[in-house]
């Protein structure tokens, strides 16, 4: 088990109603996704350490994630109220709003532990950030989740694929693999 304490902030992505809808997204990997996600806000909780959670809100009209539809409120796992509540339309959370920097270095935050949707886009982004910022980060590759990718040519990247190529990617340059067991006993 990785020692951590709580000076590491939880933060929870796009974990929204909207991802459910196959026709829209495709094919997905990791269908433990969500119980590993509220496994992770329980153990914050039980340390009273800090959680963030994050919404997207697409301006895209026909989005699942639309600010004024259904798809865009939190999935049943993501309960309860979080520390911060941070509100974006791009890929990361350190570009929403409120200003999540500001907000983990007033809380003298020093690292993160990066779960949700998706793997390679919102996550990702958000994990390159934090380091680029300076935080340490940790990338809970079993609490997220991605979709395959279908090319104009019709060339399939499988989620699974795409997950571990992000997941090479952060622990190349950005942070830390991790898995769920890793963080709660």
């Amino acid at each position: 088990m990785i020692d951590w304490n709580g000076s590491t902030a939880l933060i929870v992505v796009d974990v929204q109603k909207g991802f459910d809808d196959v026709s829209y997204w495709g094919p997905r990997n990791n269908p433990d996704c969500e119980s590993n996600i509220g496994l992770l806000i329980d153990a914050w909780r039980d340390q009273d350490w800090p959680i963030v959670f994050v919404r997207h809100d697409s301006k895209i009209p026909s989005s699942p994630l639309v600010a004024t539809g259904k798809g865009n409120e939190f999935k049943d796992v993501v309960s309860g109220k979080p520390d911060l509540l941070v509100v974006k339309d791009v890929h990361s959370a350190f570009n929403g709003s409120p200003d999540l920097d500001a907000w983990l270095r007033r809380h003298e935050v020093t690292g993160v532990a990066i779960c949700g949707i998706q793997t390679n886009l919102c996550c990702e982004t958000t994990a390159r950030m934090a380091s680029d910022l300076g935080y340490e980060v940790l990338f809970v590759e079993d609490a997220t989740h991605t979709f395959d990718i279908v090319t104009e040519t019709k060339k399939v990247y499988r989620a699974r694929e795409i997950s571990r190529y992000s997941q090479l990617s952060i622990e190349a340059n950005f942070g830390k693999i991790v898995r769920t067991s890793d963080l709660v006993s």
